[in-house]
């Protein structure tokens, strides 16, 4: 009997070990992967980087350079030589922030209202927005023009402004993020208090989805920011264009391509996306980690 449980014992502590083995090496293989993965990702940036400090015969040799080169301010110099840079950057942020403060308020104002208000027509009117989400910009493309023509805006940026001032998929993301994430309770007790409708989506309904107004932040303001098809139709005059129409004129200048320089100004225009992105996500872990703590 002794003999039988030893040997039970030990069966059982070898199974143990094996198991902790296993765990472990799934552990590193994870870990591996996800190392990979982050390489893999980081790469297109790293390699921007590299290009932007060569020149375009060096981007062209081989075997490639990986590491920097020595013409980054030459390319600087070469960028605000052929575009006006900062002046189509501050056109630039001027739709980008324009747009994401109107869309987080008018998409969240609309959202709130169809996630907690009873109203007729409701259903209606929530499935032509999501068919209007379902269009493609594209297609939007001819009568927006006819209509921003006719009111006299095409050339500026109004144009550019208006038109995104709200969207479907905006308001279709703060609804759904609404729904779950305010208590019916809570608009009952404001209702009690006497808090109107504006009182109930100010001192209610934002402070709870900060989050959700966060991550739309974020992509709305890369939306604007790396749109080009539109500001290229809609501004006609070429001094007053937005940063990316200004970059793509630099294919091209003088006859040839300068890679270096195209590569300059396409990580200099990360760097207003970093920022935000850096705002954004920072706000979106603190008020998780307060409705954690919460």
């Amino acid at each position: 009997m002794a003999i039988l449980k030893g040997s039970s014992a030990s069966m059982k502590g070898a199974g143990h070990t094996s198991t902790i083995k296993g765990s472990r090496r799934r552990g590193i293989s994870l870990h591996l992967s996800l190392i990979i993965g982050l390489l893999l990702s980081v790469f297109p940036f790293y390699w921007a980087v590299i290009m932007s400090t060569h020149s375009s015969t060096e981007i062209f040799s081989y075997p490639p350079k990986l590491l920097p080169g020595s013409h980054f301010l030459e390319n600087v110099r070469n960028l605000f030589d052929n575009v006006d840079f900062f002046g189509s950057m501050f056109n630039s942020l001027l739709v980008a922030c324009s747009v994401t403060v109107l869309v987080l308020f008018f998409d969240s104002l609309a959202a709130f209202v169809f996630a907690k208000f009873q109203f007729p027509g409701r259903r209606v009117l929530f499935a032509l927005m999501m068919v209007i989400f379902m269009v493609p910009a594209q297609l939007q493309a001819i009568p927006q023009f006819v209509i921003m023509a006719k009111l006299g805006w095409i050339g500026s940026m109004t144009a550019l402004i208006v038109p995104a001032a709200a969207n479907a998929f905006g308001i279709f993301w703060m609804r759904q993020y609404m729904k779950s994430a305010i208590h019916d309770e809570l608009i009952d007790a404001s209702k009690l208090d006497g808090a109107g409708f504006l009182r109930q989506y100010w001192h209610v309904a934002l402070p709870v989805v900060r989050p959700g107004l966060a991550f739309l932040g974020i992509f709305t303001f890369m939306g604007q920011w790396n749109d080009y098809a539109w500001p290229l139709i809609a501004l006609t005059n070429p001094d007053n264009v937005t940063l990316q129409v200004a970059l793509s004129q630099l294919n091209g200048v003088h006859g040839t391509t300068d890679y270096g320089m195209v590569m300059t100004g396409a990580l200099l225009a990360l760097v207003p996306l970093l920022i935000v992105f850096a705002i954004g996500a920072k706000q979106i872990i603190a008020d998780l980690g307060k409705g954690a703590i919460r």
